[in-house]
């Protein structure tokens, strides 16, 4: 391993929104040094170098061909993260990489099979799965005390002002709101019931006059034929306490951003666990199990085969919502993500 052998070297490429909070949480842990940043917008590079003590690059080429990091997280738009990703794996590399691991099922693919010969980690930064209340969550129906699973619900509808975002910009982000905020929802779904098989998407009105969608709904059914229902949005704020509701043969359990709860048919209280949504929280345990899975001292909350998975699904929603029917999740075709 490059660097110190009590820490790692770490490199962040893209110096947006998501990075500040990676950089917040990486001020809290000694498990990494944060050797640069790198962005191609050359005076925002060198304020946040200034902020933080580290280099200023405008290529992310710099960090790989210096060899100056030992592991690298990818904050840049998801169009370039196939690009990216692939070459720091190419030159020994860790990569955490932010959602969607790709907008392409082929270039995902490329990038598992990349980690996979190499033994290099790669993760698709998720950040719901190092939530605490998740965590639990996915400990309690597990347990099988609530009974079988039979429905899932997800909202992430919050209203937002997307036209000057790259998000919006379909050749960008890959698409809109589906591929944006649903990759999210999709990995919890997978993380808390198992593998998603069959899936149905459904647009929205539009309201914000986007290329790409604002709003809408998809539906999903897991190999354990759990129901799931995940609506998205960039238009509309739904009034909810909860972000996650199961429902079980034997009770519920509701998954809410200031603390969760679940409660058993044939009792009359909730149980309250958890303390709610932590963002940054949320991020220093991701980065926690990365440092860890480098290591080799732990095993990853998220695999490469979990991040290739997601840009599957979404892809497939995708296609199922230009045919507006069901579609199978696997069908044997691995290409681009068509919006």
């Amino acid at each position: 391993m490059r660097g110190k052998p009590d820490k790692l070297r770490v490199g962040i490429v893209g110096c947006g929104r998501i990075a500040q909070t990676y950089l917040e949480a990486l001020g809290t842990m000694p498990e990494f040094e944060l050797v640069a940043v790198a962005d191609e917008r050359k005076d925002v590079a060198k304020s946040v170098a200034t902020q933080y003590g580290c280099a200023d690059l405008g290529d992310y080429r710099a960090l790989v061909d210096d060899e100056l990091v030992d592991s690298a997280i990818i904050c840049t738009p998801p169009s370039t993260h196939a690009e990216i990703a692939g070459a720091f794996l190419d030159n020994g590399v860790h990569v955490l990489c932010e959602k969607p691991l790709t907008i392409s099922l082929p270039d995902a693919r490329t990038l598992v099979d990349k980690a996979s010969k190499t033994g290099l980690t790669l993760m698709m930064a998720s950040k719901f799965r190092y939530v605490d209340d998740v965590i639990k969550a996915k400990g309690i129906l597990d347990s099988g005390i609530l009974g079988d699973v039979i429905l899932f619900e997800n909202v992430f509808c919050a209203k937002v002002n997307m036209q000057n975002r790259w998000n919006s910009l379909r050749e960008i982000g890959g698409g809109g709101v589906l591929i944006d905020n649903g990759t999210h929802s999709v990995d919890i779904a997978r993380y808390l019931l198992g593998p998603i098989v069959k899936v149905q998407a459904e647009v929205g009105r539009r309201t914000q006059a986007l290329a790409v969608e604002d709003t809408c709904r998809m539906y999903f059914r897991t190999d354990t034929r759990v129901m799931g229902a995940i609506d998205l949005s960039w238009s509309i704020h739904k009034e909810r306490d909860s972000y996650i509701d199961v429902f079980g043969s034997n009770g519920v359990l509701s998954i809410g951003w200031k603390g969760s709860r679940y409660r058993q048919s044939e009792k009359l209280d909730w149980v309250e666990f958890g303390g709610g949504y932590s963002k940054i929280s949320a991020f220093v345990n991701q980065l926690r199990n990365f440092a860890g899975t480098i290591r080799r001292e732990e095993a990853p909350l998220i695999t490469p085969e979990d991040g290739l998975e997601s840009v599957r699904v979404i892809e497939a929603a995708y296609r199922s919502m230009d045919m507006d029917k069901w579609l199978p999740v696997k069908d044997g075709s691995e290409h681009a993500v068509s919006p």
